[in-house]
C-alpha cells in the first residue's frame, strides 16, 4: 500500500518523522510546550502588529491596497487561531475540574 501511495506524490503516514517533543521528551530539536506557547503569542502579535502598521501606511497613501488586504487577512487568520486555541484549553480545563478526585 505504501507503494501506492508513493506513487501519486503523497508520503506514507509511516515514514512522517515525529515531531520534536511529540513523545513526550524535549530534545535538542524539540521545544517545550512552554516554549511553543511563547512563541506562537510571539508571532501573533507581530502579524497583528503588521497588519496595524500596514494599515497606517495605506492611510498615509504608503502603501498598496493589496499588501492591505493580505497583511488584514493574516491577522484575521491569526485571530482565529488564537480564539480557537484558547477555546480549546477552556474545554481542556473544563474536562479537568469534572475528573473525580
Amino acid at each position: 500500500m505504501a507503494e501506492n501511495v508513493s506513487s501519486i506524490g503523497l508520503t506514507p503516514v509511516a515514514s512522517v518523522p515525529k515531531v520534536g517533543g511529540a513523545d513526550g521528551k524535549t530534545g535538542a530539536q524539540g521545544q517545550s510546550f512552554t516554549q511553543l506557547v511563547e512563541q506562537f503569542t510571539t508571532d501573533s502579535m507581530e502579524t497583528s502588529r503588521t497588519s496595524e502598521q500596514t494599515s497606517l501606511l495605506a492611510a498615509a497613501k504608503k502603501a498598496e491596497l493589496v499588501d492591505v488586504v493580505t497583511a488584514v487577512s493574516d491577522a484575521e487568520i491569526t485571530l482565529q487561531t488564537v480564539t480557537a486555541l484558547r477555546d480549546r484549553v477552556i474545554q481542556a480545563y473544563q474536562e479537568i475540574v469534572k475528573m473525580p478526585i
